[in-house]
């Protein structure tokens, strides 16, 4: 069942997803906003899952609802080495 008005942030910054491990429950909105003054993407690692952003630019966010329960690896396609968990319950 999905979580009524349940949302969470994710920052972008010093070219980090802050905080890096999240948990939450299905149907969460999650919502990641770039305070980075560089472009960032956030890419799910595990082809055929629900996160793909385009480029965001400083203050430009970008927000998805995950209804399917399971851990969601994502990554900056422009900086690699970003990287990020989901758990979703």
């Amino acid at each position: 069942m999905a979580a009524t008005g349940q949302a969470r942030t994710i920052s972008i910054g010093n070219f980090a997803f802050i905080p890096a491990n999240v948990e939450v429950p299905v149907g969460t909105r999650l919502t990641w906003s770039n305070d980075d003054d560089v472009p960032h993407t956030i890419v799910c690692t595990d082809a055929g899952l629900a996160i793909k952003s385009p480029p965001l630019d400083t203050d430009q966010k970008y927000t998805t609802v995950l209804e399917k329960p399971g851990t969601y690896r994502y990554f900056c396609s422009l900086h690699p080495h970003m990287t990020g968990t989901i758990v979703v319950r």
